[in-house]
């Protein structure tokens, strides 16, 4: 992928409305919701006390999670992009994790994530890259 889709993904990145998402206020965490400008391109991320819990990024059919409480990166396929599943619900996913980490899709993520710079949350999330 080219130096000028990624950033044409990143800026596609727009927060979707807290009104349209359950929160958790038994522990404090909110949910944190982008959708990009392209079809099965998603980030949601899990913020308590200022700092990211989880987060998953899904971006045509490949995806990458992470959770505070099992640090380290975790790449896997979704079932978005499956057209032989009857039962598909498109507003949901699954997602089959790797075997072996995908090194590439990682890479792809975090030069998408770098495009926002200077930005509270994709710092944050980048920080976890980093770390990596």
């Amino acid at each position: 992928m080219d130096k000028k889709e990624i950033e044409a993904l990143g800026t596609s990145l727009r927060r979707i409305s807290q009104k349209l998402l359950s929160q958790n206020s038994q522990n404090g965490t909110k949910r944190v919701w982008f959708q990009g400008g392209e079809a099965y391109f998603d980030l949601v991320i899990d913020v308590r006390d200022d700092e990211i819990q989880w987060f998953q990024f899904t971006l045509r059919g490949k995806s990458i999670s992470w959770n505070k409480q099992r640090p380290g990166l975790q790449t896997g396929i979704t079932n978005e992009l499956r057209v032989d599943d009857m039962t598909f619900y498109p507003a949901s996913k699954l997602i089959q994790t790797d075997s072996k980490e995908d090194s590439e899709f990682i890479g792809l993520a975090r030069s998408i994530l770098q495009t926002r710079v200077g930005e509270e949350l994709f710092d944050k999330m980048l920080a976890v890259f980093d770390t990596h």
